[in-house]
């Protein structure tokens, strides 16, 4: 049997090494690009290390490059312009190529499958020779299925996940909370991700999407959606393409398709958490409460990051203190005319805010007392988009 097998591997060897392929570095470094960060890095599984390259010679695939990498939690499959002087497929070490690729001058680069699954790539006057792998090893991908999809505007989405995304667990023992909550429904789209301390939650209104009756709710991975931000911030695409089956996730942007595993069990209801009585509330400008809070968070606990936010007659005190580092308070002159308040907050918590809304504007910040959890949201948001974030009180 073993030597059945080698044999076998031979005729695979010569069967494709007819792939060449002549390509633009600058179509190819490109693409590259966007498929390179999938690869894993540090796997017991060789094959995941490389880039699936398929060269085709006849209807959807002629006179193109098809470029695949997987760590078989998710995948990206690409694609770009190529002259295919001989269809086939061959694998090759992808941070290797992207780094060779990247050192390269402009202009058209050749690729060609040799014996024993080398591949030639030549460039003007470099010449280099790769050594892949068989083409066989590499695992299969889905296919996006066909039918029922959903179009999801691109910049809505890469809104909701920049607003959210820092929310979400990373603790693995947390399943449910690795990842954010998409909800889809006919005329609007929302997102939600929590860790357990804080939760953020965007809606976006006035969306018109099609296949979508009543409600649908995903579960979308956090280094999925990591992957689909950049995806997002690299296209001139207006929408995404979406669509999913039993175990997988589907979105496809343009030529590019980023696929996921389905994260299994149960969101938890957040829409309990979220505050109703939160009758004590202040405005400030969005900027000044971030110079306060980063400059005394330098003094907080290392561990906790804990700081004290203290609300009296038109004043909102800052302040924190710990016995190794000393202590610090910092106060913004700001309208308040309610009871006066005293809660504490892990600093890190209200900076990741801070950054998701930017630096121009104003936030409010709501309170019930200094046991409930606050919320915070931007004061100048616009009509068609809610956003929120709730945060747990700490004792200090």
């Amino acid at each position: 049997m073993l030597g059945a097998g080698v044999e076998q591997e031979r005729t695979v060897g010569q069967g494709a090494a007819a792939m060449e392929i002549s390509v633009s570095r600058h179509d190819l470094l490109g693409e590259l690009s966007a498929t390179q960060s999938v690869v894993e890095r540090k796997t017991t599984i060789p094959i995941l290390s490389n880039f699936l390259f398929e060269a085709g010679g006849e209807g959807d695939a002629a006179g193109k490059l098809t470029i695949t990498a997987t760590d078989l939690e998710q995948s990206i499959r690409t694609s770009c312009a190529a002259t295919v002087k001989k269809p086939g497929s061959c694998t090759i070490p992808a941070r290797k190529l992207y780094d060779y690729i990247k050192l390269l001058p402009e202009g058209m680069i050749s690729i060609k499958l040799m014996e024993n699954h080398w591949v030639q790539i030549r460039s003007g006057r470099s010449n280099t020779k790769m050594v892949g792998m068989a083409r066989a090893n590499f695992p299969q991908v889905p296919q996006f299925p066909e039918g029922g999809l959903t179009r999801i505007p691109t910049a809505s989405l890469k809104n909701m996940i920049s607003k959210t995304i820092f929310a979400i667990s990373n603790e693995e023992s947390r399943y449910t909370l690795n990842g954010a909550l998409l909800i889809l429904k006919a005329e609007s789209m929302a997102m939600v991700a929590t860790d357990g301390h804080r939760l953020a939650h965007l809606e976006k209104t006035g969306e018109s999407l099609k296949n979508i009756s009543g409600e649908k709710k995903t579960l979308i991975p956090r280094k999925a959606l990591a992957e689909l931000e950049s995806l997002l911030g690299a296209t001139e695409e207006e929408t995404l393409d979406f669509q999913d089956d039993e175990h997988t996730l589907f979105f496809r942007l343009g030529r590019r398709m980023l696929t996921s595993r389905k994260l299994t069990g149960q969101f938890p209801n957040y829409e309990a958490v979220l505050p109703r009585d939160n009758n004590k509330l202040v405005v400030v400008r969005s900027d000044e409460l971030m110079g306060s809070i980063q400059r005394v968070a330098q003094f907080a606990d290392e561990r906790s990051g804990a700081i004290r936010i203290r609300l009296e007659q038109n004043e909102m005190k800052i302040s924190s203190s710990s016995t190794e580092s000393g202590e610090s308070e910092d106060s913004i002159e700001t309208p308040y005319n309610f009871d006066p308040i005293t809660v504490g907050f892990n600093s890190a918590y209200l900076i990741d805010f801070l950054k998701a809304v930017g630096s121009t504007g104003e936030v409010r910040l709501e309170f019930k007392d200094s046991q409930s959890a606050g919320q915070m949201r931007p004061e100048d948001g616009s009509e068609d988009q809610r956003y929120r974030y709730i945060i747990m009180p700490m004792r200090i």
